[in-house]
């Protein structure tokens, strides 16, 4: 099994369901004890900012609050794509403790390190 999960999320408020379920797996891997990095691309990058997550609701789902708050808790690193930021004028000071912003070159190393398995949602 795979010791680290690298999850990317492309879809924000504009696909609910398939964001949910993102950070939702992320959440439950860091329970786990699996070593997590949640990638945010498109406009599931507004989540990274203070309050973003809690405008955020589906039902049936859990609150998007808590799952980053478990993620980080957990030991799961959050990250904002370097150009989706700059699309959107997020910078590092903009994010929730805990985030930071990288690019492709960061993504593509994560994914393709031993014993690590990448989903893209």
């Amino acid at each position: 099994m795979a010791k680290k999960l690298v999850l990317k999320v492309t879809a924000g408020a504009d696909a609910p369901e398939r964001c949910s379920q993102a950070f939702t797996v992320a959440a439950v891997a860091v329970a786990s004890g699996i070593e997590v990095s949640l990638w945010l691309t498109g406009e599931s990058s507004w989540f990274a900012l203070p309050g973003r997550a809690a405008e955020f609701a589906l039902p049936h789902a859990a609150p998007l609050p808590d799952l980053i708050d478990g993620i980080l808790a957990g030991g799961g690193t959050i990250t904002v794509c370097t150009q989706c930021a700059a699309r959107r004028d997020i910078t590092e000071a903009d994010l929730i403790a805990g985030a930071r912003i990288a690019g492709a070159q960061v993504f593509v190393q994560e994914a393709m390190a031993e014993e690590t398995q990448a989903l893209v949602y």
